[in-house]
């Protein structure tokens, strides 16, 4: 009898640190790490007294963290923070386990989602922009082992300095081919514009549901998981909103906390969608308990890409899954005077949306 074997690889386990007063947010990193298929072994949330620059906390704890990463036979370390060049690699030597902070752990979600030319040149963009200040972590130890005379190089540094003209070579090829791309969305936009049609970008954190609200409201057919940075270009639809008046509804990267700044650098191109839109349609989700957070981050993403001035309305989402005994849906209407309660789930809200773009005057 034949014998079939499960040959799909196991997820990984991860153990997940937090500082208790630098979180993102309560449950953000767990969600991160169960969007790039991570399994959560635990997650540690810890108050610190000492800062120490070498683990970015006491070595006595460092030393209770790693001994726990063994204990639950876990795969990697995963921190909801920036860590230092150093610091990741003293928390790898302590530990015996990879490590990746919070911006790594996004970047490799942005490059597990990239399906374009595009998107995938930015998040390779993005990569080594991180990985760059890194490089000299790889021959450190090489550099300590073998000894030099005064004046001479170290035994690693002629290859680190190879390797970092090679990185920096390819950063600056990456951002031609960006700009370029970033030429051909200009003209496209230029073709728009000519054919006097409003745009309205679709804004708001990440899992908001702004890609099904355009395909909703559109007919498009986006791609929408309950996952966070499903989207990662920008795409662009017509939206009839009234007998004989349209406009372009454009769908936008997700924004998060703390987004690295290589990201938003490396996506510039197509954050600039938003920047030059006549109005934003802010989703939000209204059943997040972080609805406010969500929306404060939203609105420091626009303000840096140069989006802060440009009329606003605002979408609640999700409406339809307020948790009972939470806070009521007339309590976020005040919060958010002006804004619009809708489910894309079920329409709601849908037509209210079309009047207030007409209303706007962007279509006169």
């Amino acid at each position: 009898m034949q014998i079939l074997h499960d040959t799909r690889e196991k997820p990984k386990r991860a153990l997940l640190i937090s500082i208790a007063a630098e979180a993102q947010s309560g449950n953000e990193i767990e969600k991160l790490s169960e969007s790039l298929g991570l399994e959560i072994a635990s997650h540690e949330k810890i108050r610190i007294r000492e800062k120490n620059p070498k683990f970015g906390m006491g070595s006595g704890k460092a030393e209770e963290l790693a001994k726990k990463a063994a204990e639950l036979k876990t795969d990697l370390m995963v921190f909801d923070m920036n860590l230092s060049p150093s610091q990741q690699r003293n928390w790898e030597e302590i530990s015996g386990l990879p490590v990746i902070d919070r911006q790594e752990l996004i970047i490799k979600i942005f490059a597990d989602r990239a399906s374009t030319r595009e998107a995938e040149l930015q998040v390779k963009l993005a990569e080594l922009v991180y990985l760059l200040p890194r490089l000299s972590h790889k021959y450190i130890d090489l550099s300590r082992q073998r000894g030099g005379r005064y004046g001479t190089k170290g035994a690693g540094e002629t290859k680190l300095e190879t390797d970092r003209r090679k990185l920096e070579k390819r950063i600056h090829q990456l951002e031609k081919e960006i700009e370029n791309v970033g030429k051909q969305r200009r003209m496209q936009r230029r073709q728009r514009e000519r054919n006097n049609l409003p745009v309205c970008a679709i804004v708001g954190y990440t899992n908001a549901g702004k890609s099904s609200l355009l395909n909703a409201l559109t007919g498009a057919e986006v791609q929408t998981e309950d996952k966070l940075f499903v989207t990662l270009d920008a795409v662009t639809r017509r939206l009839m909103i009234a007998p004989d008046t349209g406009v372009l509804l454009t769908d936008t990267v997700g924004f998060i906390r703390s987004l690295p700044h290589s990201l938003i650098k490396a996506f510039r191109s197509t954050l600039e969608e938003a920047a030059v839109s006549d109005i934003l349609i802010h989703v939000l989700d209204a059943s997040d308990p972080e609805i406010d957070k969500n929306c404060e981050t939203t609105m420091a993403v626009l303000s840096e890409i140069g989006a802060a001035d440009i009329p606003v309305i605002v979408f609640l989402n999700k409406i339809d899954r307020l948790p009972v005994n939470a806070v009521t849906l007339d309590e976020i209407l005040n919060r958010y005077p002006g804004s619009i309660a809708g489910s894309v789930k079920n329409g709601t809200g849908f037509d209210e949306l079309k009047e207030r773009i007409l209303r706007s005057g962007i279509c006169a």
